[in-house]
């Protein structure tokens, strides 16, 4: 089957080939309707930045799409490795896969990618998705697992957060003592534990009926993994927050989804993602947040002169942005 070239718009031509016809075209991104398997095989090998997958869990729950989302464990697994397949094909080398899914299926769909990429890391991700469970412990995280192709990633910037501070007066809520001075001015490292990714509830944010993912946890991952007019893949687009992050932060995407209705309403009008996206990024890369300074102030607590931080509500500092990066501990 002859595979043509997709022209994308801003004079950025993606490296993808591809023979079916997007149901929607972006400045940067081009979304099919349709399985993922038959998107993905029109796809260039080594073409991709980062691969994301947020498949269904398997759950029993009722999709507009009309899947089966209660297949036998073995028939689930099986085909979860078939679309693993050919993200690992597509990706380039030093490309990033995170594979978001529960415990028990990232457990065995791990290992099977294991054996053909190299594990990075298993992140965890604190959102309590059930009730408590008689006889078990509470299911309270996501695990997000973090893969690359080859040696070492090509692309690896990982944010730096905001010290945590008490919601009322401002106040850290560690104690850094004597380390004040060597906290580094935009933040604290990125560890693989991430308990700040809020649930998608809010009428505000949820574009669809079925659970969507946050944008932040998107910007935080497209973010670490790519530069602008870097390639993302998402073959599983559910509310389309992945096209999202991609879109309003300058990366190329590809994306698919069986039912593509909640994802082009929410392209029609990106203005509210905008911003919250905004409202996102001005509280990361920052030791704290203006808000916290805010509450300090009012709370007369002032943040004390060993912070070297920039800010009109704190004691200023002089190093300069590259300084900056590369200091700080690392917690």
């Amino acid at each position: 089957m002859q595979k043509l070239t997709i022209g994308l718009r801003h004079d950025i031509t993606s490296a993808i080939m591809m023979t079916m016809i997007p149901i929607r075209t972006t400045g940067f991104g081009s979304l099919y309707q349709g399985d993922c398997l038959q998107v993905m095989s029109q796809i260039e090998d080594g073409t991709v930045d980062l691969a994301f997958a947020d498949p269904p869990f398997n759950l029993g729950k009722a999709y507009t799409s009309k899947i089966n989302d209660s297949l036998a464990s073995h028939e689930y697994v099986a085909w979860c490795k078939q679309w693993l397949d050919e993200m690992i094909r597509v990706l380039k080398p030093g490309g990033a896969m995170f594979v978001y899914n529960l415990p028990k299926w990232n457990l065995p769909l791990g290992a099977y990618v294991g054996e053909k990429l190299t594990f990075r890391h298993w992140i965890t991700v604190d959102i309590k998705y059930s009730l408590p469970i008689k006889g078990r412990l509470y299911p309270a995280h996501y695990s997000l697992l973090y893969f690359i192709k080859g040696d070492r990633p090509a692309i690896f910037h990982p944010d730096r957060l905001p010290v945590p501070c008490c919601k009322h007066c401002g106040g850290e809520l560690r104690d850094y003592g004597g380390y004040k001075d060597k906290m580094n001015p935009l933040g604290v490292s990125l560890t693989d534990v991430w308990s700040d990714i809020p649930p998608v509830r809010h009428a505000k944010y949820k574009k669809r009926d079925a659970n969507g993912l946050s944008l932040k946890l998107m910007d935080r991952i497209v973010s670490m993994a790519t530069d602008p007019g870097s390639l993302v893949l998402d073959p599983f687009g559910g509310s389309g927050t992945t096209y999202v992050a991609a879109e309003l932060t300058g990366r190329r995407w590809i994306g698919s989804e069986l039912d593509c209705s909640a994802i082009l309403d929410r392209f029609d009008d990106l203005q509210g993602d905008r911003e919250h996206l905004a409202e996102i990024q001005s509280n990361k890369n920052v030791l704290f947040t203006r808000d916290d300074l805010k509450r300090r102030r009012k709370a007369g607590k002032p943040l004390p002169a060993e912070y070297r931080i920039q800010s009109d509500l704190a004691p200023q500092c002089s190093c300069e942005p590259e300084e900056l990066r590369q200091m700080g501990l690392s917690f």
